[in-house]
């Protein structure tokens, strides 16, 4: 077995070495209208497609970074006879399935990992069961193609996530599971799912961005409570003794359901850019921004700023920002909406998003991005763009992607990222 990879992310846009990610599988169709809400979605997916197009995503990322796999790494787990155990037994707790423990138990370890993955039909043998009326024991995990969600890379260390949604539990107790036990990984890990369950702490990995080695950048919305960044803060002082640091919070609507994280509306582009969505991060609003200060382990302030953009601008990053959907309020509706201002960096200047926002498309080529099909990079025409100097955004099809309700930056969980010269 090959050494364990050290855990390492200082930052959003630092190039990319490795990164986690899940194939879209039989969960994403394993749903009907009936349960689409319940599946935390807006739409059902053709899985079909949705294979086609996250195949340019990764096939672009194995171009560019070594690729771990949830489902592989997950075997591996479940080949170990105690944290299978263990995890087995936290999922029939927390899913109320206990009945269940022993054929889960009895399953080999391929087969295993998929069930806890794709789903558990529901055996009917009571008129308990009978009258339920739910086809499955445990449900499928509809949303785990979106990995950035169930774990954060911090420095070095991951961060187990508490999900607002107890459908999305058990993806934050797999990865605990894999973080600890797979062997593919060395860093320390903090799971908060360990706390009472009427914890008021909860976080998901999209309303964090790790903007530099000593500014974090975090969402304060329906996904992650006031409870769950101090939970966080009170973290990150105890593994940063030394020195100073700033987090930045920025409060979201609690609708529409696309700013169901800080980078469904912001997220990093280079040094010096970074993608926006106008009425929310540049206009006068309700919401406000707020900056605590961490000095030698210790919380020294917490006040109010005017804005994200300018508190950044104080702490030494002064970015322009780029429009999503362009200039007109109509356009940016829409393609917010289609994760438009969801971008993922695999190095400063070099991004991913999808090729349906032509109007952000259009803003990132006046700012002298180069843009490129992955389907181009892929197979080898656009290398020398790609690999050169200038800036470009890389485009994958998203027609089906998008309706699970993101985009590029939450259908990845970077591992590691080398140090960013600024």
């Amino acid at each position: 077995m090959a050494d364990p990879l050290k855990i390492d992310i200082q930052s959003e846009i630092g190039r990319l070495d490795a990164v986690l990610l899940h194939r879209p599988g039989a969960e994403v169709e394993n749903m009907t209208p009936r349960n689409v809400q319940r599946a935390l979605y807006s739409d059902i997916l053709n899985l079909s497609i949705a294979r086609h197009e996250y195949g340019q995503l990764y096939g672009t990322l194995s171009k560019l970074a070594k690729v771990y796999e949830v489902s592989d790494l997950l075997v591996r787990v479940l080949e170990q006879w105690k944290p299978r155990a263990d995890l087995i037994h936290r999922i029939c707790v927390a899913e109320d399935v206990m009945p269940y423990l022993d054929t889960l138990m009895g399953l080999d370890s391929a087969e295993l990992a998929r069930v806890l993955i794709e789903g558990l039909p529901a055996r009917v043998d009571t008129l308990t069961s009978y009258l339920r009326n739910e086809y499955y024991a445990l449900y499928p995990l509809y949303n785990f193609y979106f990995t950035r969600d169930a774990a954060v890379t911090i420095g070095n260390q991951a961060l187990v996530c508490r999900m607002a949604n107890k459908v999305r539990m058990r993806e934050s107790l797999i990865m605990d599971a894999i973080y600890r036990h797979s062997g593919a990984f060395s860093c320390s890990v903090t799971d908060p799912n360990l706390l009472p369950e009427s914890s008021p702490v909860i976080m998901e990995g999209g309303d964090i961005i790790i903007a530099r080695e000593d500014i974090l950048i975090i969402g304060n919305g329906v996904r992650t409570t006031p409870q769950g960044i101090d939970f966080m803060i009170e973290q990150f002082r105890r593994g940063n003794p030394h020195g100073t640091y700033h987090i930045l919070v920025q409060q979201l609507p609690s609708e529409p359901e696309s700013f169901i994280h800080l980078d469904m509306v912001f997220t990093l582009l280079d040094r010096d850019k970074c993608m926006v969505f106008k009425p929310l991060i540049m206009q006068a609003n309700q919401y406000q921004t707020v900056h605590i200060t961490i000095e030698e382990g210790n919380v020294s302030g917490i006040r109010p700023v005017s804005g994200l953009l300018k508190a950044l601008k104080t702490l030494g990053m002064d970015l322009k920002p780029i429009i999503c959907g362009g200039s007109h309020d109509w356009d940016q509706e829409r393609e917010q909406w289609h994760s438009g201002a969801n971008f993922f960096s695999f190095a400063p200047g070099k991004v991913l998003t999808y090729a349906r926002n032509i109007h952000t498309l259009e803003e990132l080529d006046k700012e002298g991005f180069e843009i490129v099909k992955s389907a181009d990079f892929i197979s080898g025409k656009a290398d020398s763009i790609v690999y050169g100097d200038r800036p470009c955004a890389l485009t994958i099809d998203g027609s089906e992607l998008p309706r699970g309700g993101g985009g590029p930056r939450c259908m990845t969980m970077p591992l590691s990222r080398r140090k960013v010269d600024w």
